[in-house]
């Protein structure tokens, strides 16, 4: 008997992403059976066996919760327990309190969460922040350039991009922010639209000179304490010392199974690290902090490297195979955290036994060696890998078609040795969803 057709309905809106996609599926899955189609109106049957590879925004969920067993899809509907940086918070602060020896606690900076929506009512916000006013009370006893002094990152939950984010050391520093932000008056922006008037004959809204940020439209933010001394590379690396953080992509499939794909991205910032305490502004020089590709000038030579590629030793770190002892960490807090998320954030993570997803999770590396996880990405930008590594991506699309869509739909796996797997497996647990 003729095994029923494969329709896989791909349109992942990027031109970077789209052939390889159509690559990786057309060479795992079977030529007799594969059907590409434009959409599910093409389907002969709505229970005919369907993959959506899409947008978050574009696939049919309808259809993917109707026909679970047909039905393949490349996100969860519900996953903000992970890619919202307040609910992550959230997940390991939970996790913690029920599982004390989690190994979470060596790698998750503790946050303060906190809603604001204007300047004038941060006070409020920050009333049971007793971490942040500890720390500035140590503050207070030190110079401005002592490199003891503690440093915050302030995080935006809800943005990307590397929006918002700001250092700070004191309170004042924090309430400048908040003020910088702040939307005009209505008589500020009366005396801005007329001055725009009278010198360009026109009405034109006034652009916010910090990229469009209003905290009350963000709301939602997380204090962490700011990682000072990052792992730097040595000379004569090209990116010797720039601070870097590692892009893994992590797999996560049905109820539960969750991946982590061993070729990993080192991404630099642009110019050479300084400490905060040693820069006379720091949120002015935040592109030497910044480690996202997104905010840098467009030209990436030199700014992303395969984490394979890098050094095999450097100074300060102890574990003589340092990128392995790197790799092995990252694979155990992203299974933790994913199990955290899956077991004291049912709300709002839940993984759906016929859909997949990619994330791109993010980890900075200190001085002494140590992972710590930084935030998880729903639909990475994958085209920061750019072409030199896009053989990357495309491994990547093949082994997720292989680990995922084929066992859905009855094909088995292709064999091969274990060393020449590029995903680990990191977590296997039953969730009781079928």
């Amino acid at each position: 008997m003729e095994s029923p057709k494969i329709y896989a309905l791909v349109d992942y809106e990027d031109a970077y992403v789209q052939p390889l996609l159509l690559a990786a599926i057309q060479a795992q899955l079977p030529p007799d059976l594969l059907v590409l189609i434009k959409d599910i109106a093409e389907l002969p049957s709505p229970s005919s066996r369907l993959l959506q590879w899409r947008q978050y925004e574009s696939i049919d969920f309808d259809h993917l919760m109707q026909y679970s067993a047909s039905s393949l899809a490349n996100s969860y509907v519900i996953r903000k327990a992970l890619i919202r940086k307040h609910y992550l918070s959230a997940t390991a602060a939970h996790w913690l309190t029920k599982n004390p020896k989690s190994l979470l606690k060596d790698h998750v900076k503790p946050s303060v969460e906190f809603e604001v929506d204007y300047a004038e009512f941060l006070d409020d916000a920050l009333i049971e922040a007793y971490e942040l006013k500890e720390s500035w009370a140590r503050n207070e006893t030190l110079s401005e350039d002592d490199e003891s002094r503690e440093w915050w990152i302030l995080k935006p939950g809800m943005s990307d991009r590397g929006q918002g984010i700001r250092l700070f050391s004191s309170e004042e520093e924090l309430q400048a922010i908040f003020e910088e932000w702040d939307p005009p008056s209505d008589d500020e922006d009366k005396d801005a639209q007329s001055g725009d008037e009278h010198a360009n004959g026109s009405n034109e809204k006034h652009e916010d000179a910090s990229n469009g940020v209003i905290a009350s439209q963000l709301r939602h933010f997380i204090a962490q304490p700011y990682i000072q001394s990052p792992l730097l590379l040595p000379e004569p690396h090209p990116s010797a010392g720039r601070k870097f953080h590692i892009r893994t992509y992590v797999v996560a499939f049905g109820a539960l199974k969750v991946f982590v794909y061993k070729p990993m991205l080192a991404l630099f910032a642009g110019p050479t690290y300084t400490n905060p305490c040693t820069a006379t502004s720091p949120n002015d020089e935040l592109s030497s902090h910044l480690t996202n590709t997104c905010l840098q000038t467009g030209e990436r030579e030199g700014s992303v490297h395969a984490f394979w590629s890098l050094p095999t030793s450097v100074p300060g770190v102890t574990a003589q195979k340092w990128k392995e002892d790197v790799f092995d960490q990252i694979c155990g807090i992203t299974g933790e955290v994913f199990e955290a998320a899956a077991r004291s954030m049912g709300i709002h993570f839940q993984p759906l036994p016929n859909a997949f997803e990619i994330y791109g999770v993010d980890f900075l590396v200190d001085a002494h060696g140590t992972a710590w996880l930084l935030e998880i990405n729903a639909f990475p930008d994958f085209a920061q890998t750019g072409n030199e590594l896009q053989n990357l991506v495309q491994n990547l699309f093949r082994e997720v078609v292989a680990e995922t869509v084929r066992p859905f739909f009855g094909i088995s796996k292709e064999k091969k040795d274990e060393d020449a797997r590029r995903l680990r497996q990191v977590l296997n647990i039953d969730l009781g969803r079928r």
